[in-house]
């Protein structure tokens, strides 16, 4: 039996879902590794979902309200920061972006396990308040690999990849902050090791505790 049949059977939909906050330099591969994730591993029974940010952005071509972001006036985001409304949030340029407490916290009391695709700051903010949020980091498995995926691309011009690779080192000099360390090398292996890792914190004694609390006291009785 594959991991993924064993974990279906277990799993129920009375668990709480857990809370994954997932970070690494650009071209490290962390978008298309929790993109991957969901689409091969998401069920009826163990439903995984990325975390929809609130910004104060205009929404872009093709851009929905509700599935690429949550899309308020500044003085809605502005009293949510008031009220702690958010996990994390951050001000780029002339825009707010962040991650409401309230969304995430009715969608973890549905079972689902969400992710949040934010940078080690944002990491920060969330696990100060929310503690029970498992961190990961994505690492390259060399700056050379790292350089050439951002070139690869064919998005940005030298000068900004310059200054992505500046910026990667900077991230990645907080890796000793997170729970978890992913080497996104072979990327079929490295989303295995992903998805051992959602699949280690359904199983834990807590978790297993909730999920399957009357058939603990049966076995027990």
């Amino acid at each position: 039996m594959s991991l993924k049949q064993n974990q279906s059977k277990v799993e129920t939909s009375q668990r709480s879902g857990n809370l994954f906050v997932v970070s690494a330099p650009s071209g490290a591969g962390k978008s298309s590794l929790i993109k991957a994730l969901l689409a091969e591993h998401s069920t009826a029974t163990a439903p995984l979902q990325v975390a929809v940010s609130h910004t104060t952005r205009n929404p872009r071509p093709g851009e929905e309200n509700g599935v690429h972001y949550h899309f308020v006036a500044h003085q809605v985001f502005e009293d949510m920061i008031v009220q702690n409304g958010f996990f994390e949030h951050a001000k780029v340029f002339d825009n707010y972006y962040g991650t409401s407490r309230q969304a995430i916290e009715n969608t973890l009391e549905q079972g689902i396990d969400v992710f949040l695709d934010i940078d080690w700051q944002g990491a920060r903010q969330v696990k100060a308040q929310y503690p029970a949020a498992h961190t990961i980091f994505i690492l390259p498995p060399s700056i050379t690999e790292l350089e050439r995926r951002l070139q690869g691309r064919g998005q940005d011009s030298a000068e900004v990849i310059a200054k992505r690779m500046s910026e990667a080192q900077s991230e990645m000099s907080h890796v000793d902050e997170f729970d978890y360390v992913l080497i996104n090398d072979n990327f079929t292996q490295t989303l295995t090791e992903f998805y051992s890792v959602v699949v280690d914190k359904r199983l834990t004694q807590a978790a297993q505790k909730q999920a399957h609390a009357n058939l603990i006291v049966e076995l027990l009785t």
